[in-house]
């Protein structure tokens, strides 16, 4: 099957649901991976070149002959070993993707970004694909990182170019195999290693939601415009009340207050750093808790004609697929 459709990050959690969506629906696909990412789990048809965001080279030959571009490719983890490598990945890179998907003629490129850099200082309000905050409002170097990509893939559109901006809020379901935070937490929680919560609000979107809402904004979405991919407000003491119920153990004990949560952030990320592991807790992440994380997505839904799944089924088929793999004990 001749390739159609590029994605990059195509092995990723979003990226395998969108790659699994398109090849169902008879669209021809490429997908673009770090040389090493696990890719056993993609659908068979897919052709996968294997390559580095970041390197201009590698992507002029990912993109060719492709007529849509799906840019998903990032670090997702809100905490690398090195800073800089989000300022290379997340930003470089969704520039470099962006620069040769049009040079190559691409009728349409879908650049995928994120709620956090929409998250508003004021935690009463709802937030919703109006929202537009400045570089120095949007905390630490993951989301920084992301606000540039962005602010560049906006300005490409207001140059005429066919860029659409997706924006999915915290994905989950089933299929994370490179891993992201929300799964690994709760992961961490079923193996017990969540000893307290930092109350904060959150919104969930299913997996295969996300997926589809990138689609949909490929095909119907409007060049310049950013359609939030939002499901469910959810806080993170009704999550851990609902996988205590589901995994048979007790949810946290106490809440830990924010500023002793913050500074063991600052000292995990020391300490992990030095043996390679990654973080629970990361200081982007704690920071993101002072933040409003309630979504209101209607209005982009309702252009692109998704309507989300409920999120607790989501939730327990998170929770049955680590369990088959043998990655947490119920």
């Amino acid at each position: 099957m001749v390739a159609e459709v590029l994605v990059t990050g195509g092995a990723g959690f979003i990226g395998s649901h969108l790659t699994r969506l398109l090849g169902e629906q008879g669209v021809g696909v490429r997908v673009m991976e770090l040389p090493g990412v696990l890719t056993s789990h993609l659908p068979a048809g897919v052709e996968l070149v294997r390559g580095d965001v970041a390197n201009r080279r590698d992507v002029r030959r990912a993109v060719a002959g492709c007529g849509v571009v799906l840019h998903l490719a990032a670090n997702p983890n809100l905490w690398a070993k090195r800073p800089d490598e989000f300022e290379r990945v997340n930003h470089l890179g969704a520039r470099a993707v962006l620069d040769e998907a049009l040079r190559a003629g691409a009728e349409r490129v879908v650049h995928v970004s994120t709620e956090s850099i929409l998250a508003s200082a004021d935690r009463r309000s709802v937030v919703d694909e109006r929202c537009w905050l400045s570089y120095h409002d949007v905390p630490g170097p993951y989301c920084r990182s992301k606000w540039l990509a962005e602010s560049y893939a906006l300005r490409l559109a207001a140059e005429g170019a066919p860029v659409v901006i997706a924006s999915p809020t915290v994905p989950i379901g089933p299929g994370a195999y490179g891993g992201v935070p929300m799964t690994r937490l709760i992961a961490d929680f079923a193996n017990g290693r969540v000893k307290a919560n930092l109350e904060s609000d959150l919104n969930l979107v299913d997996v295969r939601d996300a997926a589809a809402g990138i689609w949909a904004a490929a095909q119907r979405g409007r060049p310049g415009a950013r359609y939030l991919l939002a499901g469910e407000n959810w806080t993170t003491s009704r999550l851990f009340a609902l996988l205590g119920e589901l995994l048979g153990r007790p949810g946290p004990r106490f809440n830990v207050p924010y500023p002793v949560a913050l500074a063991f952030a600052y000292l995990e990320e020391c300490y992990c750093r030095l043996n390679g592991r990654v973080p629970m807790a990361t200081v982007t992440g704690v920071r993101l808790t002072r933040r409003s994380m309630r979504f209101d997505a209607s209005a982009s839904l309702g252009e692109l004609g998704i309507e989300p799944r409920p999120i607790r089924p989501a939730i327990r088929e998170t929770v049955d697929w680590l369990a088959a793999r043998g990655l947490i004990r119920r």
